[in-house]
């Protein structure tokens, strides 16, 4: 973040100057950690901004003016007015402002003006959630205008309601998946609603990334698709987090021209940032006696128990419903010890709550009855909670956007706050806590989506043959070369025939999109059911059941903990029973990578960099069962089957020559390797915007393929989710990155910090901590000099 203060140090550790609010927090926080440990890295102050507003625009008539004037915006901030101008105007615009800037606003006045002067006129509004669409259709039925019928339309919609929304609602509110399952495929009956659609809002649209934002991309190229088909070309607003290059983001994600507004004129109150590393404990050693940290979640629970009894309103991000849970009980029972009565003022909030639940707690939050709040992302997103004073992240969330969406929970209605991220055992939170400019002076990130990879394409032109026969104008529209390409495979399959009008769906009778997974990789799913009594209990990926829910795994599920019995793949089906055992699994697995097509390679003396199509075959061969300490109970042997996924790599390989004038000698080499590879796939969201669980490595001392020492990281996915590809264009940056989070580790030999991964399937082991740092120096040298 940029206009930061950095604050001076008093002792061993860095405390904030001034008497701001957030300032006072952290004292109080750092005064509940115990003598002689020193856990803040860094802490600054961001200051306070003032806003700026501007007049309503003239278009805007009095009766949709008045209900924002009710609700107390006299005037609204800059950026709105820029953003409901160029929809006005019939111009695609994303607005990319910091959280509780009043995105809303841009699209509200544009679409309510559009209602409630022409009553003929339609509006779609797609949310990632359901609860965020949820929380913008109740302020929209707030404001009362006058020819606005908005309506919410899901899968939580009941089928006589279905039918009223269709002919009546002027303003849907749903998601990617009902446009996917319920309105295209039926666009027959949308017909009156799609001819008069004028405007579609895609909020929160820097979500859409990755695969499902492939998917997402492809589904808005097939509405506009249908769109045309009656007449109507409308206008996309979409709303953003900050992000980098949200125009080009925006234009990838709806295939079309789109305008970037970006000066955030909303005011902001100053907030303290503080980056904390708990330290590694003494009595406890994890895989191959590697050091472990004080978790994130039981250091946030301290924390939060602290801010509660400083009488501080607080929120806290935890990755996981479990970890949501867990974290609101410490909190309690920290807080029980001191006064009995305080522990009623801690929750926990998550996803899975009853409707009625959920709003009350964010009652009790909002009215000072709940201090604390431990919670999953579920609140990260459009829950209008204000008056914050402080918000806690348990491990870094992902992206630098997340992590500042989360953080504009706190001090939302212009007050001073602190906001805390707490690393997690974890080589991207260890770089990021001991380079803050890495986290708080950067530019966000892109989101990185690729609409053009053939496993994601040949659904969605299934999916569009079924809803209107392909024409070659179409096909351009949805992939250009790279679809047509898709079509002709499709055809082979018989799942197309081409006539004289283009390519039809050859089973009208049974559409594809049912079997189109568009927050996953497509394709069946295998379905967990619970022995004893039949019931369903959720679905998980074909491609890494063998590796989650494999027999004797422990699933978590919506919080609860089950223990699988048996696994059949070709059934699609897993059987598992309730039980909550004190240990984890953790699948090992062998994994071999071809390369199938170099499409770039680049040499630098005994270095090469290439970036290409590889078939990745692995197979789970046993498991570990893991105490929350880390510690290694046993280990299982499994006979799973063998999986191939062909998918994007980049890969750098040095010469034998070159690692043994590094001070490398051949013994160290398959560790330094395997360890740099470990690494580097713990830093790549710092340059895309993905999960660790997303990518893959392979480390070889000799590729065949190669015929050279080589490091590869893919995409998780088939086909690739342009994460390789993004690896490939920042490769400098992020393999500094790597480098300088493996030195910055305390560790003395490689921990979950730094080298350790969670996902490893040869039980990291061998690992060399100091050797990858040779690799990694070696790699960036050559670089340099090329």
């Amino acid at each position: 973040m940029s206009g930061s203060e950095r604050v001076g140090l008093s002792g061993d550790v860095e405390v904030l100057s001034g008497e701001t609010r957030g300032a006072q927090l952290l004292r109080r926080v750092l005064a509940g950690t115990p003598s002689g440990e020193s856990p803040l890295t860094h802490a600054e102050i961001v200051p306070a901004r003032d806003g700026r507003t501007t007049g309503w625009p003239e278009w805007v008539p009095e009766a949709v003016r008045a209900p924002f004037l009710a609700r107390g915006v006299e005037r609204p901030w800059g950026h709105q007015v820029a953003a409901a101008e160029h929809a006005w105007a019939g111009e695609h615009v994303v607005v990319s402002t910091g959280t509780a800037s009043g995105k809303s606003l841009a699209y509200q006045l544009p679409v309510i003006t559009r209602l409630h002067t022409d009553p003929r006129a339609t509006a779609l509004y797609l949310s990632p959630t359901k609860a965020l669409g949820a929380d913008q259709l109740r302020t929209v039925h707030d404001l009362r205008v006058d020819g606005v019928r908005a309506a919410s339309y899901d899968g939580d919609t009941p089928i006589p309601e279905r039918d009223w929304v269709r002919q009546h609602a002027n303003w849907v509110f749903t998601n990617p998946d009902m446009l996917h399952r319920g309105v295209l495929p039926r666009h027959g009956r949308w017909t009156t609603f799609l001819r008069r659609l004028r405007y579609v809002v895609i909020d929160e649209c820097h979500s859409y990334r990755g695969l499902f934002g492939s998917h997402v991309a492809l589904l808005m190229r097939r509405l506009r698709r249908v769109c045309a088909r009656y007449g109507a070309h409308p206008t996309f607003v979409l709303a953003s987090a900050t992000v980098s290059e949200p125009a080009a983001s925006a234009s990838v994600l709806t295939g079309l021209d789109v305008v970037e507004v970006t000066d955030d004129g909303s005011p902001r109150g100053a907030r303290a940032v503080a980056l904390w590393e708990p330290p590694l404990l003494d009595e406890v050693t994890g895989e191959n006696g590697a050091p472990v940290r004080r978790s994130a979640g039981a250091e946030t629970a301290r924390m939060l128990a602290d801010l509660v009894l400083e009488g501080a309103r607080s929120l806290a991000f935890v990755r996981s419903r479990r970890g949501a849970e867990l974290t609101a009980l410490g909190a309690r029972r920290v807080l029980s010890e001191v006064d009995p009565a305080l522990a009623s003022q801690v929750a926990a909030y998550r996803a899975g709550y009853l409707p009625e639940e959920r709003r009350e707690l964010e009652q009790a939050l909002l009215t000072g009855a709940l201090r604390g709040v431990a919670t999953t992302n579920a609140l990260e997103l459009g829950v209008d909670i204000a008056g914050l004073d402080a918000v806690v992240v348990a491990g870094f969330p992902g992206t630098r956007a997340s992590f500042w969406q989360q953080a504009g929970r706190a001090g939302r209605s212009g007050d001073d706050a602190l906001v805390v991220l707490v690393a997690r055992d974890d080589p991207l939170d260890t770089y990021l806590v001991h380079h803050p400019q890495a986290m708080l002076g950067a530019p966000l990130e892109r989101c990185v989506l690729d609409p053009t990879n053939p496993y994601v394409l040949a659904p969605h032109l299934a999916c569009a043959a079924s809803e209107i026969p392909l024409t070659r104008e179409d096909v351009s529209l949805l992939g250009g070369d790279a679809a047509l390409s898709v079509v002709d495979d499709l055809v082979a399959e018989g799942l197309l025939r081409r006539r004289r009008g283009g390519w039809f769906w050859s089973h009208p009778t049974d559409r594809p999109h049912a079997g189109v997974d568009i927050r996953g990789s497509g394709g069946e799913q295998v379905v967990l059911v619970e022995s004893e009594t039949g019931r369903m209990l959720g679905t998980v990926d074909p491609g890494t059941a063998p590796a989650t829910v494999h027999p004797g795994a422990v699933h978590l599920h919506q919080g609860e903990s089950y223990v699988v019995d048996t696994l059949d793949l070709d059934e699609g089906l897993a059987h598992v029973h309730a039980e909550d055992p004190e240990w984890t699994t953790q699948a090992r697995t062998v994994i071999d990578i071809s390369v199938e097509e170099t499409e770039q390679c680049a040499g630098f003396g005994e270095l090469q960099v290439c970036l290409g199509s590889v078939e990745v075959t692995e197979q789970v061969v046993g498991y570990l069962r893991k105490l929350p300490s880390g510690r290694v109970l046993d280990s299982t042997p499994l006979d799973m089957p063998a999986r191939s996924l062909r998918t994007r790599a980049v890969w750098y390989t040095l010469t034998e020559s070159a690692l043994l004038r590094a001070g490398l000698e051949p013994a160290q080499w398959p560790g330094a390797l395997h360890a740099a590879e470990h690494a580097a796939i713990g830093l790549l969201p710092l340059v895309a915007t993905c999960d660790r669980w997303d990518i893959g490595g392979v480390s070889t001392a000799l590729h065949p393929d190669t015929g050279h020492p080589t490091v590869f990281v893919h995409d998780g996915h088939p086909g690739g989710a342009g994460f390789a590809d993004r690896a490939h264009e920042a490769l400098r940056e992020w393999l500094a990155a790597t480098r300088a989070a493996i030195s910055d580790c305390e560790c003395p030999s490689g921990c979950p910090s730094c080298v350790q991964s969670p996902k490893c399937g040869n039980g990291n082991d061998p690992l060399d901590k100091a050797g990858a740092i040779l690799v990694l120096d070696a790699v960036l040298g050559r670089l340099a000099e090329g």
